[in-house]
This record gives structure tokens, sequence and C-alpha cells, in this order.
């Protein structure tokens, strides 16, 4: 199963349409044979979903600045032998949390920094990013100086049970 895994679109009925339609064509191209698109909180209004409804069936968090009232904090699913949880923003006590909750992965946003990090234990963290309001991630000593991107990332789990996950930066 291919999913694609957005966050922190931000988009509201202010939004201008041309930027709104331009985020849809980048994201037929990003999200082409996915099956199941998963959004990680801060979407702000209704209306957006409806539109990424319209490339695949949606998952969806409510994050902090969100008016959905149907959404919930925290989504939990399973596909082959993985455990899967949406949340918006980490909980404080992550290892507890993945514990708790018996997951294997987290998908998350809040920080408008795409990661895909595994943990010391044994779970693995994934967010997103922002398509619409990147942020610079932290400088690592020895690499160039980081530059904001807009982004998304895709996950197919296979037959088999294994990962791939893919950062892709969108053109807006």
């Amino acid at each position: 199963m291919k999913f694609g895994i957005i966050s922190d679109t931000h988009i509201t009925s202010k939004t201008k349409k041309t930027h709104i339609t331009e985020l849809i064509e980048q994201l037929k191209g990003a999200f082409k044979d996915v099956e199941r698109i998963i959004h990680a909180g801060d979407v702000s209004e209704e209306f957006f979903l409806n539109e990424l409804e319209n490339l695949a069936p949606i998952t969806c968090v409510r994050g902090n600045v969100d008016k959905i009232a149907k959404l919930e904090q925290f989504v939990k699913f399973s596909h082959g032998r993985y455990n899967i949880g949406v949340i918006h923003i980490l909980p404080e006590n992550l290892e507890e949390f993945m514990k708790k909750y018996e997951l294997h992965i987290i998908i998350f946003g809040h920080t408008h920094i795409p990661l895909i990090e595994g943990t010391k234990f044994n779970t693995f963290l994934i967010n997103p990013g922002s398509p619409t309001s990147p942020k610079t991630p932290p400088q690592k000593l020895g690499f160039l100086k980081p530059v904001a991107r807009p982004s998304v990332i895709t996950l197919n789990i296979d037959e088999n049970d294994i990962m791939s996950t893919f950062i892709i930066t969108l053109k807006i």
C-alpha cells in the first residue's frame, strides 16, 4: 500500500485560488498511485479536505489551528504488521506513548520540517514538513546550510511488509 503524507497546509477561504489549484496539481504528481492520503493536521478549513479526497481516501487528525469538529486528535490504524499512529504534535514522553498504543510508526506534523527517523526504542518517526509554509531544518555540522523547501512524503509498505519512504520537494 502506498500512502501520501501531508501536514500543515493551512489552507483557508482567504488563500488565493491559484495557490490552491497549483498545490492540488503538484499533489496529483507527488501522490500519483497513492491509495490513501494521511494529513497530520493544520488543514485549517474543511473544503481543502474535500479537495484532497478527490485524489484518494483520506485520514486526517486535528491540528492546533484546525476548526474542523469531526477530526480526532489521534488516529491509530494497522497495515500489514505495522501499527501506525497519526497525531499533530508529538507527546512529551514519546517512548511511553508509542508503547501504550503499541505503535511501530508515528506520523506527525506541527514543525513544518520534514523528518524520516528511527528511534532508539525501535519506532519510526515521519513528518512531511509543510507544502505551503516550510521551515528550515537545523544545520548539522559538516553539511551545507539547509534551505526550507515545500514538501510531502510517500510511504510504501509492500506485500512483504518492507517499507520505503521518500521526501518529495514540491515546486510551489
